[in-house]
């Protein structure tokens, strides 16, 4: 693949993305969340920086969608917050993609991330990525057996 061709399935993928994101906007401003468009721009080139950062390729949309619609009604995430967090969700997704070794579907990931942020977490990005997911990460490359919450049985 030479350089234009990359370069075209960059600027796709960029297009792709953000529209997605922006057609969040009108099921996140139920819950008084919406991204401008230099919020979306800025998710969006974070994106790629996170992929590039772990490792990662990625075809079509990413996670970022599914981040705003999983955690749009969280009580911790508010308009002021919003860009930030999910810049930080998304980081940590792709991180933990990686230090689980893959082994773990991208819904049932984000599933897991969305219940500890709203429960033991108590919305703290530290916590999430700090402690729960990095059990959840040990737990799922040792094969331990957990709870819904990562917790040992």
């Amino acid at each position: 693949m030479d350089d234009t061709e990359m370069l075209s399935l960059i600027s796709s993928q960029t297009a792709l993305e953000t529209e997605e994101l922006r057609s969040c906007n009108a099921l996140t401003l139920r819950y008084g969340l919406s991204l401008s468009d230099a919020q979306i721009r800025n998710l969006v080139q974070r994106r790629f920086s996170a992929l590039r950062d772990t490792g990662r390729v990625e075809f079509g949309s990413g996670i970022l969608k599914k981040l705003a619609v999983e955690f749009c009604d969280s009580p911790y995430i508010s308009q002021e917050n919003y860009e930030d967090t999910l810049l930080e969700l998304q980081d940590s997704f792709y991180y933990f993609k990686n230090e689980s070794q893959d082994q773990i579907p991208d819904d049932e990931l984000i599933s897991f991330m969305k219940r500890c942020f709203d429960g033991v977490c108590q919305g703290s990005l530290d916590y999430l990525s700090g402690t729960t997911l990095e059990d959840l990460c040990r737990n799922t490359r040792y094969g331990y057996k957990t709870d819904g919450d990562g917790r040992l049985f």
